[in-house]
């Protein structure tokens, strides 16, 4: 029944279609490029995608100046009790971040790729480790010929969604990150060493065109340009590739009612260890700056195909699908969702 009320207020969308815009975060972009290329065409609805960052997503939901806002950091119940009204948080693809790096033309890849774990990665983005010939490395890859070549770190320098996985990650596999820099998923942290790059596509621009760079980005990144990225060895310390089987391994814990859930360094023995979601923010209430019912109803229908038919668009982009409870709840939020506390066609 739901389906059916959602297919009939999209048709009734289509009599009075106007163009809707979000902006955040660059994980999920090429997801909602094709997400969203394929809802224009079939309901006459331009969804325009700014992938400005998840901390410029977030600043635009807050100021109420977007129809949703994409990121893969969830709101803080602080940041929650301060927004202008109540902020659902909508999963609508997990992924993975990946260690993309470069020896080309310097040196040749080692056979089946390299491993790192997460004691290394960290001491890489401390600046405990400077070079890829480095003993601790060279444990990690035995047999392999490590170039003798000095490490360039590239991470974010806009505040970002994917960064606030990695940290998250290296605060748990690190007591030096987590003393010396951050605990927790943060968007932005003063970094010990590198060179910043605005969003996924600029830091694996940097990987790509510096030898002996390494660098973290959304796994569809690194297969989109040819950047090759690390095994990494899990909690479980299992050795693991950044597969679609591995992150649904990692997103297997117990989620809270509002879906924001975080799963890096996740004990499964077969997780993918810097995993998380990428969500849709809204507000509960969509009578905000101005906006019409009429706009307000489009933008719940865009989210609700986003999380039903869109989901087909996620695993040939190497996202995974959002199933089960998480897809179950995130219906249920979105039953809630209103206009000055009238409910909405398909509510």
């Amino acid at each position: 029944m739901k389906k059916l009320a959602l297919l009939a207020s999209l048709s009734l969308g289509a009599a009075f279609a106007q163009d809707l815009n979000g902006a955040g975060a660059s994980f999920p972009d090429p997801l909602y490029q094709e997400m969203f290329a394929a809802y224009n065409e079939e309901f006459g609805i331009q969804v325009n995608y700014q992938a400005i960052g998840s901390g410029g997503g977030r600043s635009a939901l807050l100021d109420q100046t977007v129809d949703f806002a994409g990121t893969d950091a969830a709101f803080s119940d602080e940041e929650l009790a301060d927004a202008p009204g109540t902020i659902l948080h909508i999963p609508t693809a997990s992924g993975a971040v990946v260690l993309g790096y470069n020896f080309a033309p310097l040196a040749e890849e080692p056979e089946g790729g390299l491993t790192l774990s997460g004691e290394v990665v960290a001491d890489i983005f401390l600046g405990n480790i400077t070079e890829w010939s480095d003993p601790a490395i060279a444990e990690l890859n035995p047999g392999a010929e490590l170039p003798d070549l000095p490490i360039t770190v590239a991470h974010r320098s806009d505040g970002s969604g994917t960064t606030a996985i990695f940290v998250d990650y290296l605060a748990k596999v690190s007591e030096q990150w987590a003393s010396e820099v951050s605990t927790g998923p943060q968007t932005s942290v003063s970094w010990p060493t590198g060179i910043g790059g605005d969003g996924n596509a600029g830091v694996t621009n940097i990987i790509a065109q510096t030898p002996g760079a390494i660098g973290y980005v959304a796994l569809e990144y690194a297969i989109e340009n040819n950047v090759t990225y690390a095994n990494m060895i899990n909690a479980a310390g299992n050795t693991v590739e950044a597969t679609l089987d591995a992150v649904a391994a990692a997103a297997d814990v117990e989620m809270p009612a509002d879906l924001r859930a975080t799963f890096t360094n996740s004990e499964n023995p077969d997780a993918w260890p810097v995993a998380g979601f990428t969500w849709v923010v809204m507000y509960e209430d969509q009578n905000y700056a101005g906006r019409s019912r009429e706009r307000a109803q489009q933008t719940l229908d865009l989210i609700r195909w986003m999380i039903t038919d869109g989901q087909r668009f996620n695993n040939p982009l190497n996202y995974g699908q959002i199933t089960g409870f998480p897809q179950e709840r995130a219906l249920e939020l979105l039953d809630g969702v209103n206009y000055g506390g009238q409910p909405l066609s398909g509510n």
